[in-house]
């Protein structure tokens, strides 16, 4: 039987973009201004998002504690908010569409490691949450995750399938439980 081998490990094929310089200087704003909870500014936070190579919309609205990977794999819609603590761990590109929320402590996870391979190789998956999604308070949005339009994480739930437009979704794994009614 195969057992883990992590000193074969070898993440090389991955490159987040960037050079290194960038990293670092996005590393020092991220911990200073992003995930501290004595900066509630959004206007800068955006601006900031922005220089490094977001693609932004008006009318987003980013809380304190909230962790971002790389800002150049981020495009947010408008009039977003995202909450708390929230942690965008965006290996690769994180869609977020226009009216969007994103709730207290949720992880958007766009990479994990192959249980298969003895060398625990990475795995990335690009997640986009469409307009009108809402991400409940520690939910947790796996990579190569497309949250449909108005659809719905509930709260603690874990999404590790695609989640079709104004469906409600619960649950470890979450599963369909309702449609989501607009009035």
């Amino acid at each position: 039987m195969q057992k883990t081998d992590l000193s074969a490990y070898n993440n090389s094929p991955y490159h987040p973009g960037g050079s290194t310089l960038k990293r670092v200087l996005w590393y020092y704003v991220n911990v200073l201004i992003f995930k501290s909870s004595w900066f509630p500014f959004y206007g800068l936070k955006n601006a900031l998002l922005r220089l490094f190579g977001s693609k932004v919309g008006t009318g987003v609205t980013i809380k304190p504690c909230v962790n971002i990977k790389y800002p150049w794999l981020l495009s947010i819609g408008n009039h977003v908010w995202i909450g708390e603590n929230v942690w965008v761990d965006n290996l690769v590109m994180i869609t977020i569409g226009n009216n969007v929320c994103i709730s207290q402590g949720a992880l958007l996870l766009t990479g994990s490691h192959s249980y298969k391979k003895t060398t625990f190789n990475l795995i990335t998956g690009a997640i986009t949450l469409e307009d009108g999604s809402w991400i409940g308070a520690q939910a947790i949005v796996n990579q190569g995750i497309n949250v449909g339009s108005h659809a719905v994480l509930t709260s603690g739930s874990v999404a590790t399938k695609n989640l079709a437009s104004y469906g409600i979704y619960q649950g470890n794994p979450a599963v369909k439980v309702r449609q989501r009614v607009i009035e």
